[in-house]
């Protein structure tokens, strides 16, 4: 159904950011509503026409409790379930009510490809919580002040069947006990945007078991204030950003005060028409870039990518992206630029895990692990869900510790994460998505 729905929205931009209602409050659960909210029950799938609904065919379960109209029943399933509501490219407070007026919850929320919102929200007997997470909903279309389209970007043939690009808010419900009483959706045109742009190590990756550390980043920061824009894709380099129209995708969206991320070099290095030398047209790319964001009040920020899995003899990592991380170094302090040294904070991380537990942050699994997945998988470039929270968790600790006016947007109960004392494997909680493939990310 998403790819059909997809296609719609691609065809017919106009159509759907035209007739938008400010905003939507779902009351989920019986035909007992809430004043004020729109009934969602198990019957309630996704028509185009009508805008939200259920998705992708998960059964689910109207639980009522009696008592509050709005808190005394709710929706569940034992399988992940999903919601999309047809909205308009831009930020948006969603706010949850979870929980169980007579039992207990846990519920694990991410948004569009897998976007990690909220983790393991998990409520006691017989409460009802709310929980707030700020969300960035994109469509491939470039608009003018005036609204009107003057371009779109230039998506890869796989991309049209990804959970973004889509004006579709998809919200996942995951976890052992998803119990889900309300949802109220609201546009945000305050919050502080972060864009990314970068390549299959930043990506939004679609399906299990595959990650990148982009869209576990959100889970960190603080809801209403900031929100993350994920405009990274697989196999990309920095000519082939900007010519697919990517970067003024993000310049039509941006505002003063928001944030632009760039991390590129894996693709960027190997040869090709994209090729970019490390201390002259790699430089030169990114500088054009850096002016570019200044001159919109946008503020750059460089981040060095992170080394690939190969160890030698004595338990090292290896470089294999050449000169590219000293040359993004050197050129953060000549433009001075905020840089975040993933590059370094990643040769600590790894040669803490060593070479054997490394590879449980890594795509490694061995044949039929998944359904469909003949061969076994060995990939060294690309994470599984647990690499990528660590190293979204060392994008948080380096704005923590060099104290960057981004502080401001962690959530203050996060922690400063030290990468040469890694979160073990056995004690890393990620329930898995519908959505699986064995096929390799491009890139590497």
């Amino acid at each position: 159904m998403k790819g059909f729905i997809s296609i719609v929205f691609f065809l017919l931009p106009l159509i759907a950011t035209a007739q938008m209602p400010a905003g939507y409050k779902f009351d989920f659960g019986s035909s007992r509503t809430a004043k004020g909210y729109i009934a969602i029950t198990a019957a309630s799938k996704y028509e185009d026409e009508l805008g939200y609904g259920f998705s992708y065919g998960t059964p689910v379960t109207v639980v009522d409790n009696g008592g509050d109209v709005l808190k005394g029943d709710y929706i569940t399933a034992s399988k992940p379930f999903y919601f999309s509501v047809k909205l308009p490219d831009g930020n948006y407070d969603v706010k949850l009510i979870l929980g169980d007026s007579k039992g207990i919850s846990a519920t694990t929320v991410r948004t569009e490809c897998r976007r990690l919102m909220l983790e393991n929200i998990r409520t006691a007997k017989g409460k009802v919580i709310t929980e707030i997470f700020t969300v960035h909903i994109k469509d491939s279309v470039i608009r003018n002040d005036q609204a009107s389209i003057i371009n779109k970007v230039k998506l890869k043939a796989r991309e049209y069947a990804y959970l973004h690009w889509d004006n579709l808010l998809t919200i996942e419900f995951n976890d052992s006990l998803p119990k889900v009483c309300a949802v109220e959706i609201t546009p945000n045109k305050k919050a502080t945007t972060i864009f990314l742009a970068g390549n299959s190590t930043v990506v939004d990756q679609d399906k299990e078991p595959w990650a990148a550390w982009g869209q576990v980043f959100p889970v960190f920061l603080q809801p209403g204030k900031v929100a993350v824009a994920n405009y990274a894709e697989s196999g990309e380099t920095m000519k082939a950003f900007k010519a697919e129209r990517r970067l003024d995708k993000i310049w039509s969206l941006s505002k003063p005060g928001d944030y632009l991320f760039i991390e590129f070099t894996h693709n960027d290095q190997k040869p090709g028409g994209n090729h970019l030398d490390p201390f002259t047209t790699y430089q030169q790319t990114i500088k054009e870039w850096i002016i570019e964001a200044k001159a919109r009040k946008i503020i750059p920020v460089l981040v060095t990518s992170m080394h690939r899995r190969k160890f030698d003899a004595a338990g090292h990592i290896e470089n294999t992206l050449a000169a590219y991380p000293e040359a993004m170094r050197q050129l953060a302090k000549q433009e001075q630029v905020a840089l975040i040294d993933l590059n370094a904070m990643s040769k600590t991380l790894y040669e803490a895990w060593g070479e054997e537990a490394s590879v449980k942050a890594f795509v490694h699994y061995a044949a039929n692990t998944f359904p469909g997945q003949e061969k076994k998988l060995e990939d060294n470039t690309h994470f599984s869900p647990y690499g990528a929270y660590q190293l979204a968790r060392c994008i948080v600790s380096s704005i923590q510790q060099q104290q960057l006016p981004l502080v401001k947007f962690i959530k203050p109960q996060i922690n400063v994460y030290h990468p040469a004392r890694p979160l073990p494997f056995e004690k890393f909680y990620w329930p898995s998505s519908a959505f699986i493939t064995g096929t390799k990310p491009d890139g590497n």
